[in-house]
Formats: C-alpha cells, structure tokens, sequence
C-alpha cells in the first residue's frame, strides 16, 4: 500500500480549503483577549471560553465599521469565515462583524462614549451656559423637509413676532450626516449672527438617531460659544448631545418654546414688573416729599440769613466802637499820667522853689562848682522868673567839698 508523501506547506492549503468551504459563514461566541490594533487599523485578538481559544483578525475594511470599541474581557458574538494561517499552521477567523453578547453594538457604543466624555467633564453642568432671555436670532440645525422644522417654526410664530431665525439644513440620519451636524454648529457660531443655537430631529429609531451619539456631534456643541439647545427625538429618546447641550428639551416643539417666551406670558410679566416699579416708586416719592417738607421746615429765608448776619455785623461795629473808646481814655490816662511825672520832674518846678541855675556868660555849661569860674566871670543867674547878669566878685569854695 502506497502512501502520497505532502509538504507541509501543502498539507495546511489543504486544511485551508477544507475550512474556508465548509465554514463560510459562522457565528462564535467568547470572551476576547490579547486585543491589540496597530497602526495599520487591522484588529487582532484571541477569542476564548472556559477549554479553548481561538486566534481572530479584523481586516480595517471591517473594523472602522465598529460602532463601539471592543476590549479584554468583552463577552461577544462574532460573524466571520474559518481559515488557517498558513505561515504557522494556526486556525483562525477571519472575523467580518462583532456584536456584544447580550447588548446591542449601539448601546455598547453609546455607554462607551459616555463615559469618555463624562470623564472630560464635557457634561458638567459648570461649563453648561443660560440662555439669553430675549433673543433677537435663533440658529436651527435640522433637515430643513422633516417635520421638526415645521414644528419649530410654527412655535415661534405664535409666541411672538420680529424673531430672526436662520435654518442650516443638513442630513439628521445616514452616512454623514453627524459630520454636516458637526459642521454647521460651528459655522453658526464663527458668523455670529444667532443668539442660540437648536440642534436636533424628530423622532425615531436608535439607528435614526445615532448621528446625535457621534463624537463629533458632541464635541462641536461643547465648543459652541452660542447656547446650545438639543432637541433629539421624542421625550423618551436620550441622545449623547442632549447630554452636552446647555439645555436639554424633549421634543423640537418643547424646544421652541424653551428659547422663545410667550408673548401673553411676557406681557403679563411686564405688568407685574410696572405694578412692582410703581409700588416702588410711590413709595420714594412719599419719602422724598416727606423729606422736603422736613428740609422746608428747618430751611431759612435768605433775607432772615442776611438780618441776622446784618445784625451781628451792627453788634460788632459797636464793640469796635467801644473798644476804640476804652483804648483812647486808657491811652490817654496814661499819656496824662506820664506828662505829670514829667512835670514833676522839670527844672523849672525846681526853679519855682526859689533855686537858681547859673551858667557862664554867654550862657555856657551850667555851673555846679566854684572852681569852674575866676574873679571877674560875668555868669547868667536863671531864676524861677526871669534871668539875672552878674560878675563874680568872690569864690569860697565849699569847707567839707573832698580834696578841700
């Protein structure tokens, strides 16, 4: 009996073709592990359950169609074609499509980017903004055919008038559509012209909504300068950008009526405003009046201010008078008394007494001493009345005079 001898190489081709047609198409669960995904975008990982693993890869062409991120200890079903590797004899599937055991592949998506974004803090409300009170423009970004825009629009005609409303229609559902949601947030706010912004669609299925779960669409509404307020299907329906919007409302028509008051509503609060002003302003016009009056009662006439002061001005020109008056006599009495004491002390009171002053002729130096004159000397003799001429006929000097 003869045996046909087989490479290796061979021998695992024909593993290969064995498995490949009669594994087309299968379906395996197990749990993943050893999940890497290089540059390249190809994902590779190990499935495996409780007695065996088996080697997986994911072409890119299939993996960028993965709307969640799988990860180590993942329980998954996954679709792929049986095959071997041949360059190491290993089995392995060829995996086209990934499904999370026991939970859709959207959920899955939808609680991953939750949490990643959560973490960044892109749903705290301290970074959320309020909405302007009365705005002049509104931005609305919704397919301009579907029903959410008419809802908006016939909302605002009815709760007031002059409101500006700009519309970038874009595709709410499909291939893209999260990229032109994306696109036109940011290109209401660099024009600048809208006071707030309304992002949303009607209602639908989690498929329908899913372009208001994307990352992109979260992320340009988060840098949204405008107020943003997302209006994403029915009020049961809870999308990844009503997380991030300013203000989250259930439908497009709660919306509305969200950014834009009632106009009865706000006139009725104008009233009450008025009412509340002119409470307020009676009241400070009773004060101001009773404080005028308090002021009118302690104000003083100008022409009482000026009697007063005229008054004052006649008290002090009188005490300056009078003052004048006191300094002279006092003035005087002591000119007066200085005048007697210079009397008193004059010569001539000495002359008077019988006492005489005599002088050399012609009426020199008075004399106090004999020896200032010689026999002969005519001298002058003043006396109280009169002067006498006489010629000094004797001299005695005085007995007891010193040096005598």
């Amino acid at each position: 009996m003869s045996t046909t001898v087989v490479s290796v190489s061979r021998l695992v081709e024909l593993f290969k073709e064995i498995l490949e047609d009669n594994f087309v198409e299968v379906l395996v669960e197990g749990e993943i592990s050893n999940f890497s995904k290089p540059n390249s975008g190809h994902c590779y990982f190990t499935l495996k359950d409780e007695r065996g693993q088996l080697r997986c890869a994911m072409f890119r062409s299939h993996a960028r169609l993965l709307r969640f991120t799988p990860e180590n200890g993942m329980q998954v079903i996954c679709r792929g074609r049986a095959s071997v590797y041949t360059q190491r004899g290993e089995l392995q599937l060829i995996v086209e499509g990934i499904e999370p055991a026991g939970i859709g592949g959207m959920q899955l998506a939808f609680e991953q980017l939750k949490q990643k974004l959560a973490a960044e803090g892109l749903f705290s409300s301290e970074r959320k903004q309020s909405l302007p009170e009365f705005p002049q423009t509104i931005g609305i970004v919704t397919s301009a055919t579907g029903a959410a825009i008419h809802d908006i629009l016939n909302v605002l005609r009815r709760r007031t008038s002059g409101l500006n409303v700009l519309l970038r229609p874009v595709k709410v559902q499909g291939e893209g559509a999260a990229q032109e949601v994306a696109q036109a947030i940011a290109d209401l706010n660099l024009e600048g012209n809208a006071d707030v912004l309304i992002v949303g669609r009607g209602g639908g299925s989690l498929e329908d909504l899913w372009a208001f779960n994307e990352e992109i669409v979260a992320r340009a509404i988060a840098a949204s300068k405008l107020p943003v307020v997302s209006a994403v299907g029915h009020e049961v329906d809870f999308s990844i950008a009503d997380l991030t919007a300013d203000l989250r409302a259930p439908t497009p028509t709660a919306a509305a009526e969200l950014v834009v008051k009632n106009r009865e509503e706000v006139e009725r609060h104008c009233d009450q405003l008025l009412m509340r002003l002119g409470r307020v302003l009676h009241g400070r016009l009773e004060l101001l009046r009773l404080r005028f009056a308090d002021l009118q009662r302690r104000l003083i006439s100008p022409l009482e201010t000026l009697e007063l002061q005229r008054q004052q001005l006649t008290d002090l020109e009188q005490r300056l008078k009078r003052g004048i008056i006191w300094a002279q006599q006092v003035q005087n009495h002591r000119l007066q008394h200085l005048a007697e004491q210079i009397h008193a002390l004059s010569p001539l009171q000495v002359l008077a007494r019988g006492y005489a002053l005599a002088r050399l002729s012609p009426q020199g130096k008075p004399l106090q001493r004999v020896e200032q004159t010689s026999i002969g000397d005519m001298i002058s003799v003043q006396l109280g009345q009169g002067t006498l001429e006489a010629s000094v006929t004797k001299i005695e000097p005085e007995k007891n005079a010193k040096g005598a």
